[in-house]
């Protein structure tokens, strides 16, 4: 008796998915919220841009730009735990 079905063998690779469970964060609508825009404001006011003179130059302003935009959001922030019943 012949077999008119031919068994096939499929590979499903499974990765492991990084689930963040802690992140900062700023509360919405807080006094930590409002001293970080404030902050971030006068650091954009502060921002001396008459030295760029080339791409080296603007490169290393946007980067210290970033440090100090890092810098704020840290010290305004707080590191909150991720739950499944947290919002989204």
């Amino acid at each position: 008796m012949s077999s008119d079905h031919t068994p096939l063998t499929v590979n499903i690779l499974i990765i492991k998915e990084y689930i963040q469970t802690r992140k900062q964060k700023i509360i919405k609508n807080s006094k930590e919220k409002t001293r970080f825009i404030d902050e971030i404001i006068e650091l954009v006011k502060g921002l001396n841009m008459n030295y760029i003179r080339s791409k080296k130059d603007l490169k290393k302003l946007v980067q210290e730009f970033a440090h100090n935009t890092d810098e704020i959001w840290f010290k305004h922030s707080k590191m909150v735990n991720i739950t499944r019943y947290s919002k989204l």
